[in-house]
């Protein structure tokens, strides 16, 4: 383990050099100071210090949640870039780029063993934040995308793959943390909040999250349903921590439906006061209904 644990320090630091570096540059390209890139810097310098001088006192848990914040800030900025241009033709490589950078601490952890429960390492809201990001990515993009009826002619077997990718990433977002059980002997003021917790959902961003994978399995099912099926599979791990394999194919429609009508159910339900808007997940669901391969 001490081994891996260095490994790791080594590792995390040689990335977060890296990441400087291409916040220098992102810096010098946009001319101006930028409030995300700014902290991620700060907290790429803090990282470089705890590397060295108070290498001591530092954890592998610490640096790595240091590179992980500037991670976030940094492709944030590049992400926010991308969406006020609507995704220039060129972009599916810097797509492609945010998502390994979002994926490295991930990886990192992983191929490192450094932790059966790697979700202890990261911490839940970490690991949410970082398929979040990467799922609302996709769908940006292949919202973008969707407007373009010249590509989609050209290209709806690479849209598929980015549909397929974007649902996993939510999905996997939504069930790292487990739902709460109300037989367990827990007490709640707010029954309205204990029926949330119950489903799983303990923010508005996994409400934003079921609503992208219904419209994202709409897309898939408007666009793509004469491709070859992708083969995937959410193999639920320890934690309620899920991990994208490829197994069997993923069905835009059962997808869809299924979390479309939990969206619908809370939204209707225990949110009611909060008027989140369900009209276009109905219009949805009734697609599905009748829609015919």
């Amino acid at each position: 383990m001490a081994a891996a644990s260095s490994s790791v320090v080594r590792r995390v630091e040689e990335l977060g050099d890296l990441a400087q570096a291409h916040i220098q540059q992102l810096s010098e390209a946009a001319g101006e100071d930028d409030h995300f890139l700014i902290r991620a810097s700060a907290a790429l310098e803090k990282l470089k210090l705890q590397c060295g001088e108070d290498k001591e006192c530092s954890t592998p848990s610490n640096l790595l949640e240091l590179y992980t914040q500037a991670i976030l800030d940094m492709t944030y900025f590049e992400e926010n870039k991308l969406v006020d241009e609507d995704f220039p033709e060129d972009s599916s490589q810097k797509v492609k780029e945010l998502i390994n950078f979002l994926s490295e601490p991930e990886i990192l952890v992983k191929e490192n063993n450094m932790h059966p429960k790697h979700c202890d390492l990261l911490g839940d809201e970490l690991l949410e934040c970082l398929s979040w990001r990467r799922g609302a990515l996709l769908y940006m993009y292949c919202h973008s995308l969707t407007k373009r009826r010249d590509w989609l002619t050209r290209k709806s077997s690479l849209l598929k793959k980015y549909l397929v990718d974007g649902i996993s990433y939510l999905l996997q977002m939504l069930n790292f943390r487990c739902p709460i059980q109300l037989n367990e002997g827990a007490s709640f003021q707010d029954l309205d909040t204990a029926k949330l917790l119950s489903e799983g959902i303990f923010s508005d961003i996994h409400l934003l999250a079921m609503m992208y994978s219904g419209e994202m399995c709409y897309w898939g099912l408007k666009h793509c349903a004469d491709q070859q099926p992708e083969n995937h599979e959410m193999d639920i791990g320890v934690s309620g921590a899920s991990y994208a394999t490829h197994k069997e194919p993923l069905d835009f429609r059962e997808v869809g439906e299924k979390i479309l009508k939990k969206y619908v159910f809370v939204c209707e339900g225990p949110l009611k006061e909060q008027e989140w808007n369900t009209t276009n997940a109905k219009q949805i669901l009734n697609f599905f209904q009748h829609h015919t391969n």
